[in-house]
């Protein structure tokens, strides 16, 4: 038994240690990606509203944004996440997607971007920016594999952990207090990591296909007889169609559904694809679909959250749970807490390594891994810099806004691990 917990602990140290760069980089993008549109809020006054008791008519909205952007094809109408925040129409115009600000309430257009806080933050989070044969997403969700691997380790090498949910030592050594802390932390944040862990696994499943999961959970768009018209009246059709008829048709295909979001085809044997809430607790809006004939208005099909599959169910809850959105900013602010405190971990493990005297050899062995990290976290500068430029098409003092902002991150990181404690010592 000591032998199989020294195996745990060992197992635990080392991606700990050796991995702590990048898990550190994928803990906290997450922890960000759980208040982005309340950064862009602050951050935007442009995306902010205040609530009234009537909305603005969609179809007069669409004539506005028509006039700003005559040059322009609304793509998709995605509906305000937040009461206080916006809704965000996506306009592509001169090879860019626009993400135009619209108060649902009075129908005015607020202001524009091609890059969001929480788009941002969400690319990388969710593929590092490396959008090439999922290598990207794969190297994210490897670590919901680590993730869960170092909670239940810790469970098995630390003795009476159940015990010690208040124990912090404070009055032996910095190295104790640490070493304290990191249990003290870990073993509050023990539901959230496995919470975490299993959704990130589950995102792997559905990546892979594994037991035809993304099949089942992500149908494929139905297709429908070539509409008759040309390649340029199907771009305007996020001008002409008639909103208030699309939201009452879908809203009649599934009991209770508030539609959200509109998604307008690509080609012209696509529909038109809406989702939304309706009374099903714990799903994205995504688990609500109607497919509507862009003339017609003709309900092509339907995906009710009440009717899934298991598979479905799960998929369509893994967001909700994953990132904390069910609940509103409440739960959304829970996440961020316990997102910092899972941050944390990562960064007292460091410390604990740092201020534990090890031989040379060891201290080599880790250097050679912190080189891997840090190499691996400039390809993924490398690829976050070639999509800002390349697909958002960032000013340059946006670029610089960025660059300054992850220099300062770098150069405490560097001042307190590479540094200040390295010199304690």
């Amino acid at each position: 038994m000591k032998q199989l917990k020294k195996i745990f602990f060992q197992l635990h140290s080392w991606i700990g240690i050796n991995l702590s760069i990048l898990f550190f980089v994928v803990c906290f993008s997450g922890t960000l990606a759980t208040l982005a549109r309340e950064i862009d809020w602050i951050f935007r006054p442009g995306i902010r509203v205040e609530v009234q008791d009537h909305k603005a008519d969609k179809n007069s909205i669409a004539e506005k944004i028509k006039k700003a952007y005559p040059n322009g094809v609304i793509t998709e109408w995605e509906g305000a996440r937040m009461p206080y925040l916006c809704d965000l129409v996506s306009v592509e115009k001169d090879g860019l997607e626009w993400y135009v600000f619209v108060n649902p309430y009075t129908g005015n257009i607020q202001g524009a971007t091609t890059l969001t806080f929480q788009r941002f933050i969400r690319d990388f989070h969710y593929y590092f920016f490396i959008d090439y044969n999922n290598i990207g997403h794969f190297m994210v969700l490897v670590f919901a594999f680590m993730l869960f691997t170092v909670t239940v380790t810790a469970l098995f090498f630390y003795k009476n952990w159940w015990r010690k949910l208040f124990e912090l030592k404070t009055d032996k050594g910095s190295v104790v207090l640490f070493r304290s802390l990191h249990r003290l932390v870990g073993v509050w944040s023990v539901p959230f990591c496995l919470l975490i862990s299993i959704t990130g696994i589950w995102y792997f499943i559905e990546r892979t296909n594994t037991a035809n999961v993304s099949e089942v959970a992500n149908p494929k768009l139905p297709k429908i007889k070539a509409l008759d018209i040309d390649e340029t009246s199907l771009k305007k059709l996020g001008f002409t169609v008639d909103y208030n008829k699309i939201i009452s048709v879908a809203e009649n295909a599934i009991p209770h559904l508030k539609v959200k979001d509109i998604k307008f085809p690509k080609n012209l044997s696509s529909p038109i694809y809406v989702t939304g809430k309706s009374n099903v607790p714990l799903v994205r809006y995504r688990a609500n679909r109607v497919w509507l004939h862009p003339l017609t208005y003709e309900v092509i099909a339907t995906q009710k959250a009440t009717e899934v599959g298991a598979r479905t169910l799960i998929n369509d809850s893994a967001d909700m749970l994953h990132f904390g959105v069910w609940g509103g900013l409440i739960t959304k602010i829970i996440w961020f807490v316990f997102g910092l405190c899972l941050s944390s971990l990562v960064l007292t493990g460091i410390i604990i390594r740092l201020k534990k005297k090890t031989k040379k050899e060891a201290d080599l062995k880790v250097a050679k891994w912190n080189y891997f990290n840090i190499s691996i976290v400039a390809l993924l500068f490398g690829a976050m810099y070639y999509t800002l430029v390349v697909k958002y098409a960032l000013a340059p003092y946006q670029i610089a806004l960025i660059t300054s902002g992850f220099a300062t991150l770098i150069f405490l990181a560097y001042y307190i691990f590479g540094y200040k404690l390295k010199k304690r010592n």
